[in-house]
């Protein structure tokens, strides 16, 4: 056998349970090459399981895992010693989920070799850990920094007992983390914050993107007991340990070092946050000192799993993809190319939340310097500093995040409407395709963003491809108000006009914001989509009309606003079946019945979303939710009869 078929090459069982009393500052020499060993033992592991999924294309996250083990360690010896510590090792970085899971195997819920299926669809090991999911996982982490208040909570109802949480730098970056910390001070809670302070987060260095945090600074002034160790010394770890647990009241160690000390190519590199390459994995076990025979039994694992897909070809698209949320990036970049340097400066700032890679920002960083503010994890903030830049009349505000973490911004929204704001948002990440993070990460809830009264006008668009990404982007930017533009985390093809190889929104083709778009017109019904589902209802569409039924498709491209002769128009068709990836509950199809029947339009209706919580891995979340060309096929046909 091989790749994730096999014996898991690292014996776990060589783990040795520990008890430390904090009554006891000086650890003995046994006791700290027991934590040593163990410490080498369990980052190992890490490394092996992470890399699966860099051999499977699911990525994931090795660094934050990696480092921590240290402060794991000790807090299991806690935990092994007393019954005051609450036996948990909560944390605020779910990206650190390999944690979670090591934990797991450890305890017996989860067999060892179950965690070379790391990130893989369908293995319960997705990106984030989810209570009720995984065997062993204590709790769900949601988004960064969100954990630290609801420890705060748990403090609450156990006011005997002392709860622990892992942090970092990035998530203490978060408001929520601020609010909490004043809560614990002012009730006193007995909560210890262990931070891994590496000053890496995705898109840089901290310390050089956000000059002035500083988090022992920032954790005093909010009343804390703080207490900075080197995170790799673990006499001085066990040190902060013990002067924290000595202290009556809330308390952070903050824990320096280098991401992912000791790594080969990822040590102290924003790479180091992701997924240790399998290259580099295989670096660092030969750097071990493993013998040949275990060394080549981690190769053969690595060297023999494989990227996974979900074939099918579709009709109506290309073959070739493009990603609408770096095609963005290059949009507006391209309008600010029509500024001198100077005007750009002036009219528009451009905020990244330490995803510039992620959401097509890094173009218009390398492309145009004079617009851009790097900045840290702070969606609040920064929404609310693009809205103030575009405060007069003539300025505009550029901000970009996942669409997972529009649900955080959304009261901001609300004050940058109120002041009537210039603010072009692009939320990338869209829907639940190819969103191996799974459910925490799920951006469906888009149409929150549609949150004014009916007097004020907010626009909200997703385009079905690279080109109407562009038309869009034009057309939009330098309007006025809010304006909303989503994209997926995955590429998606070019849209083909029927029986033709040329593309929908090429040549002469211009976007006109709340026009609705007939691609085909049909006497049977119709689907209405958009976004990365539009091709796949396309593709629907074209193969029940091969069978005989004439259905027609409209995209939707501007989301919130109705086009009230496109909609009497399918309206008055046999069917209307909405399909989207955003929620069924929040979605397009919650509220197009309502538009329907306001209208005295009583066609038969249907629409598909997402419904429940993913199942990790890549394409294989679409057709989980029910939302591949085959569910909307059968859809279709039960609305037709």
């Amino acid at each position: 056998m091989s790749g994730a078929e096999v014996k898991f090459p690292i014996d776990l069982t060589q783990y040795r349970k520990l008890r430390l009393d904090p009554s006891k500052p000086q650890l003995t020499a046994e006791q700290r090459q027991t934590l040593r060993d163990n410490i080498q033992l369990l980052r190992d592991a890490i490394v092996l399981f992470t890399s699966t999924g860099a051999a499977r294309g699911v990525s994931g996250h090795t660094g934050g895992a990696y480092d921590t083990v240290p402060e794991l360690c000790i807090l299991l010896s806690l935990f092994e010693a007393s019954e005051r510590y609450y036996p948990v090792v909560f944390d605020e970085a779910g990206h650190r989920v390999a944690t979670q899971y090591l934990l797991s195997a450890l305890e017996g819920h989860l067999p060892a070799e179950h965690l070379l299926h790391y990130r893989e669809a369908n293995s319960k090991l997705p990106g984030h850990p989810e209570l009720g999911l995984t065997p062993g996982v204590k709790f769900s982490s949601g988004r960064l920094g969100h954990m630290w208040p609801m420890i705060n909570g748990i403090a609450l109802a156990n006011r005997d007992r002392t709860v622990f949480c892992l942090g970092s730098d990035g998530s203490q970056q978060e408001g929520n983390d601020s609010e909490a910390a004043r809560l614990a001070v002012a009730q006193n809670l007995d909560v210890k914050i262990i931070i891994d302070d590496n000053n890496v987060t995705i898109a840089g260095h901290p310390s050089e993107y956000l000059r002035g945090y500083d988090l022992p600074q920032t954790l005093a002034g909010h009343g804390l007991e703080v207490v900075t160790v080197q995170g790799e010394d673990i006499d001085a770890l066990w040190g902060g340990f013990v002067k924290v647990l000595t202290h009556q009241g809330p308390a952070a160690i903050i824990s320096k070092r280098v991401m992912a000390p000791g790594v080969p190519d990822i040590q102290g590199s924003p790479h180091g946050h992701d997924v240790i390459p399998v290259k580099s994995a295989l670096a660092y076990f030969k750097q071990r000192g493993y013998s040949t025979e275990k060394y080549n039994a981690i190769e053969n694992i690595l060297l023999n799993i494989k990227p996974t897909s979900v074939p099918y070809l579709y009709v109506g698209s290309t073959r070739e993809n493009n990603a609408n949320r770096v095609v963005f990036g290059e949009a507006v970049s391209d309008v600010l190319d029509g500024l001198s340097k100077e005007d750009a400066a002036r009219k528009v700032m451009v905020i990244d939340s330490d995803l510039e890679g992620s959401t097509g920002l890094k173009v218009i960083h390398k492309r145009h310097p004079e617009v851009f503010i790097p900045s840290g994890i702070m969606e609040r903030g920064n929404f609310s500093a693009a809205a103030g830049f575009g405060f007069e009349s003539d300025k505009f505000g550029v901000f970009s995040t996942f669409s997972a973490f529009l649900e955080m911004v959304v009261s901001e929204i609300t004050m940058a409407r109120l002041n009537n704001c210039n603010v072009l948002c692009h939320f990338s990440h869209s829907g639940v395709d190819e969103m191996a993070d799974n459910t925490c990460h799920f951006g469906i809830n888009s149409f929150f963003a549609d949150n004014g009264l009916d007097d004020v006008q907010s626009w909200l668009y997703f385009p079905a491809d690279a080109l109407q990404m562009q038309a869009i982007v034009r057309r939009v930017f330098f309007e006025r108000g809010l304006r909303f533009i989503f994209s997926t985390r995955a590429k998606v093809p070019y849209l083909l006009k029927p029986n033709s190889d040329e593309r929908v929104f090429g040549g002469d083709y211009e976007f006109v914001p709340g026009r609705d778009e007939i691609i085909l017109e049909g006497k049977g019904g119709y689907v209405v989509s958009y976004g990365d589902m539009l091709y796949r209802s396309y593709d629907a569409v074209l193969r029940v009309r091969q069978e005989g039924l004439d259905v027609g498709i409209v995209n939707k491209p501007t989301l919130n606003l109705v086009d009230e002769q496109t909609l009497r128009k399918i309206g008055s068709s046999p069917f209307v079946l909405v399909v989207e990836s955003m929620s069924r509950k929040t979605g397009l199809g919650s509220r197009f019945g309502t538009w329907l029947l306001e209208r005295q339009l009583t066609p038969r209706y249907g629409y598909l979303g997402t419904n429940k919580e993913g199942c990790g891995g890549l394409q294989e979340q679409i057709p989980y939710q029910g939302l591949g060309p085959q569910s909307i096929i059968a859809k279709i046909k039960a609305l037709s009869h």
